[in-house]
């Protein structure tokens, strides 16, 4: 493996996105500071990869990114195992976060999902449910979002279809939402 090809590729991805997806990741950087600002919280969601990648977002707003501040509303989705295996097993493992976005979601809060392929049906059926229920979906995917881009209110697509990369930029987009959020609401700190 030549690690400065990938380095390279690492690049040329940071680029393209910014470039042509920078006017949506400051969307998202909105979205999130308007939701946590008016009392809203952010529920995150991925399988795999991409739930370690939301539980780590997620630990970095309740706690700190950078600096001690208040802690931020933000809840995982995909951690609760009693809750995941009792949806999986009564219903489909296609509910697990739809069903938990019907009990937690309210109106103006951000469902935050993370799918590589863009097209995890247990992500999709939670983007369907949050939208009905009046939140705000955030949806970070690889290359043209898959089935999850018409679900987005703000797609934050990677130009990419190779799931070590797009995970890869996701980890990095999520360090800098959480970098941006803490930043613009505790300036002082």
């Amino acid at each position: 493996m030549d690690h400065r090809l990938i380095a390279k590729e690492w690049s040329r991805l940071l680029d393209e996105f910014f470039a042509t997806r920078g006017e949506a990741y400051g969307r998202a950087v909105e979205a999130c500071l308007g939701a946590l600002r008016s009392g809203r919280k952010i529920l995150a969601f991925g399988n795999g990869g991409s739930a370690a990648e939301a539980q780590h977002f997620v630990a970095e707003l309740v706690n700190k990114f950078l600096k001690p501040r208040p802690a931020l509303r933000a809840v995982t989705l995909s951690t609760d195992t009693s809750v995941l295996t009792c949806i999986g097993n009564d219903i489909s493992y296609d509910a697990v976060f739809s069903r938990q976005i019907e009990a937690l979601g309210d109106v103006g809060d951000i469902a935050l999902g993370l799918t590589t392929s863009g097209n995890s049906p247990n992500v999709l059926e939670a983007l369907k449910t949050a939208k009905e229920q009046g939140l705000v979906t955030i949806v970070l995917t690889g290359w043209s979002g898959g089935k999850s881009a018409p679900l987005a209110d703000i797609l934050l697509d990677v130009p990419s279809s190779e799931t070590p990369r797009i995970q890869e930029i996701h980890l990095f987009l999520l360090h800098l939402l959480a970098g941006d959020i803490e930043e613009l609401m505790f300036p002082g700190h």
